[in-house]
């Protein structure tokens, strides 16, 4: 009877005040075993028929990546009027080989041609001017020649009164004042002689000051002239070099601005490849590099001639040179497509190409337990890239498997399970 009051009691015992301690300690233990055994990892069901599942493997990563390219001639040259006017004729269509000066179209410039009249007129005005004043110059020069005979024969004539006179006076047989009129006549009519020569000397230097400016300003009206003509004759366009006319965007009728691009010919001696490269390769491609391609199940060879810096649209340009011979039957506007080499072929850890890195920017990716049916993020760090293959510079070991498929309906899901 005192055994089982005792064993009552002891059972009591855990639920009164003094037990309340040993519950909460109890209570913290389970809580943090809780927190250190749970599994915070969000999973997702999928369907394992769609996914690509592939094999890491340690193998030769190729360093090439392949492109697009256009051929272009090596040498085109724009075809742009020097001065505008209205289509008149089209001479050459497009598309047809031509010769350096060959006329490929007509332009009509009417404001050109009223300029041509107008300088025609007033180039004969001048000229009509220099002429009437050249008569006017030789009648004047007759004249002053003519007034020297007079006051030179007058200077005779005195001098010679003068001379008499003075013998007379001096054998006292005239007056004075007859033999000082005689003096003053001749004194007077040398003046006059002098005067006169001065005048011609002087008329004679303002005559030749004066045609020389007169035949300058003709010769510039001429020059002038002969500019307004000649950009009568830029308006018959002419091929500016041996080609193809390759474009000529011109129609009957139409007006055309000096200086505006109408039309290219085509050097067709030598062809080049002109390709789009995608931005994320700029600081590897460089001039030199050697890229190879097929045509017509020929191998070929190029290498980079030039590579433009500008980058538009996320990709940049680079010209190719062809370092052999060139494909049969070439033509401009072809698309070649090319393997660019990078680098030498090196060992490494590879994955295959999948549509996974829009999503992940090779910086994760799901793997594959060994046991199969589940597969777990896991960061990784991808290095180069070719056509076939990923460079994987951290977290994959070969022999692992990936899913290499699209990622865009799993979300954030660390696990999938399928």
């Amino acid at each position: 009877m005192d055994k089982i009051i005792e064993k009552k009691k002891g059972l009591r015992i855990l639920f009164t005040k003094k037990a309340l301690p040993y519950w909460l300690g109890i209570s913290v233990a389970a809580f943090t075993l809780w927190l250190f055994l749970r599994d915070d990892s969000s999973t997702l069901r999928v369907n394992g028929d769609t996914l690509s599942i592939n094999e890491v493997k340690r193998g030769e990563f190729n360093d090439y990546i392949r492109i697009s390219g256009q051929v272009q001639p090596m040498t085109s040259v724009q075809i742009s009027p020097q001065e505008g006017g209205i289509v008149q004729e089209i001479i050459i269509e497009e598309g047809s080989q031509v010769k350096q000066g060959d006329k490929i179209l007509r332009l009509s410039n009417e404001s050109l041609d009223l300029q041509i009249l107008n300088a025609e007129a007033d180039l004969a005005e001048k000229e009509n001017i220099l002429r009437n004043t050249l008569i006017s110059m030789e009648q004047q020069k007759l004249s002053l020649r003519q007034e020297m005979l007079q006051l030179n024969m007058e200077v005779r004539r005195t001098k010679r009164t003068y001379e008499q006179q003075k013998t007379l006076y001096e054998e006292k047989l005239i007056a004075r004042e007859d033999y000082l009129k005689a003096e003053e006549d001749y004194l007077l009519a040398c003046d006059k002689y002098e005067l006169v020569k001065n005048r011609q000397i002087q008329d004679s230097l303002y005559r030749s000051v004066q045609v020389e400016q007169m035949e300058e300003s003709l010769k510039n009206m001429r020059l002038n002239m002969q500019m307004i003509r000649k950009r009568k004759d830029n308006l018959t366009i002419k091929a500016p070099i041996d080609g193809e006319l390759g474009l000529l965007d011109v129609v009957l009728g139409q007006s055309i601005a000096s200086g505006t691009k109408i039309g290219q010919i085509n050097d067709l001696s030598s062809y080049k490849i002109e390709a789009q490269i995608d931005e994320h390769y700029i600081d590897r491609v460089t001039a030199g590099l050697d890229a190879t391609f097929e045509r017509n199940s020929e191998q070929f060879g190029a290498f980079i001639r030039k590579v433009y810096p500008d980058v538009r649209d996320g990709k940049f340009k680079a010209d190719f040179k062809f370092s052999g011979e060139q494909p049969g039957n070439i033509r401009t506007g072809q698309t070649y497509y090319l393997n660019l080499q990078l680098g030498q072929p090196e060992n490494a850890v590879i994955i295959p190409r999948g549509t996974f890195y829009q999503k992940t920017g090779g910086r994760w990716i799901y793997v594959v337990v060994p046991e199969g049916g589940k597969a777990i993020k896991r960061e990784i760090r991808i290095g180069r890239q070719n056509p076939q293959f990923y460079e994987v510079l951290e977290g994959l070991d070969p022999g692992e498997k990936v899913i290499t498929s699209g990622y865009d309906n799993f979300g954030d899901n660390d696990i999938l399970v399928f």
